[in-house]
């Protein structure tokens, strides 16, 4: 295995266990650790990595994850008026996934 298949899953690993740190203390915090750009630049270096550096494949991707935000921020919206409007957890995710879907296609 690559480093570049490892240091993904080991930085995430450690995200989830600051967001439940931090959750303890700061709200906002963990809230702001759980959506840092993190998974972007390592998307952009395995990319880059296995395009040797190629600027079209840079640039397509690029514009892939741009686009990527628009359903994931409706992912979080419909997560965000799901909790407000007093569901639970499980529906809370599956309606910020149907959202998602949606946007995605």
């Amino acid at each position: 295995m690559k480093w570049q298949d490892i240091l993904p899953v080991l930085l995430s690993i450690l995200v989830i266990i600051a967001v439940a740190i931090l959750q303890k203390q700061s709200k906002l915090a963990a809230a702001l650790t759980a959506t840092m750009p993190l998974t972007v630049p390592l998307a952009l270096w395995i990319v880059y990595s296995s395009s040797d550096g190629d600027r079209e494949a840079m640039t397509r991707f690029s514009l892939g994850m741009v686009l990527g935000i628009i359903p994931t921020i409706g992912f979080l919206v419909a997560a965000w008026l799901a909790s407000r409007a007093g569901l639970r957890l499980v529906p809370t995710i599956l309606l910020g996934y149907g959202v998602w879907a949606i946007g995605a296609v």
